[in-house]
This record gives structure tokens, sequence and C-alpha cells, in this order.
């Protein structure tokens, strides 16, 4: 799609270069259409891992700025299988929203937030998507968010 990368400019952000796999999966799966991206977690600007718990160590806004970076390194899995181009997304399709969180932690769809507001900034309406967002226990590495991603694509 024409424009994302001037929009991620626009809104000083920075795409960060795709992370490899730390187990035994892929990245994205192209099927049908359909571009399945695995989970990605939450690392910051500086490669670090951002880690925490909503409601313990992080308040929602931290969550929401955790969030978006997942959705950051969405994108950089996007760019990746799709040849270095965002040129072949017709739209995001849905969001699955991990949120590592107290019990009584009831604001996770706030902290998706911080994903789903990156893809309609970036794409319009094509970032428009069907969402679940759900607290767990435990996320891998400690990290306070990851978030897996459905695009369709030509």
């Amino acid at each position: 799609m024409m424009g994302v990368e001037d929009k991620l400019k626009e809104f000083g952000l920075v795409l960060p270069e795709a992370a490899a796999p730390v187990a035994s999966y892929v990245p994205t799966v192209e099927a049908d259409g359909m571009l399945y991206v695995s989970g990605q977690i939450s690392f910051a600007a500086d490669g670090s891992l951002i880690k925490g718990r909503l409601a313990d160590d992080m308040s929602v806004e931290q969550g929401q700025a955790a969030a978006e970076r997942c959705a950051l390194m969405i994108l950089a899995q996007v760019k990746a299988a799709l040849g270095g181009s965002f040129g072949r997304i017709e739209r995001v399709v849905k969001l699955g929203v991990f949120v590592q969180c107290t019990p009584d932690f009831t604001q996770q769809p706030e902290v998706a937030n911080g994903a789903s507001d990156l893809f309609v900034k970036v794409l319009g309406d094509a970032g428009k998507h069907a969402r679940a967002a759900v607290g767990v226990p435990a996320l891998p590495r400690g990290v306070a968010v990851e978030v897996d991603a459905v695009l369709q694509v030509r």
C-alpha cells in the first residue's frame, strides 16, 4: 500500500527489522489470499523486551505503547513477507492481542487499542479489523503484550 512508510514517518515511527523466530515456527504464512502473522512480542525501539504485568507494574498507557510496538513488528514481518513492499495489502482482517495482567485487570481492550490504532493510522480504512483482546497470566520471555494478525493480500 503506497504511503505506509510515509505515514510511519509522519507519526515519528520507525519500522524495526523483522525479528527472527526463536522456536519451531515461521513468522508468516501466505495461503489463499491471506497472510497469517505469528504472534509478535513487545520489543522497545532499542531492541530490548518490554516486560511487565498490567495492573501490577505497568499502566494502561505503557501497555498501549507495548501493543503499538507489537504492531510495528507485525508491519515489519508483513513487509519482509511481501518482498519489501506494502503494495499487496488489501486490509487487516483480525488481530489477536494477549495482555499479561493481574487476574482483576479488565482493560485489555484499551491496551489492545495501541495496536489497533496504529493500523488505522498507517493504513486508513484498510487497517480497520476484527479483534480479540485477552488477559493472560504469562507471555513468552515475560513480555507485557503479544499480538498476532491476519491480513488479506493480493
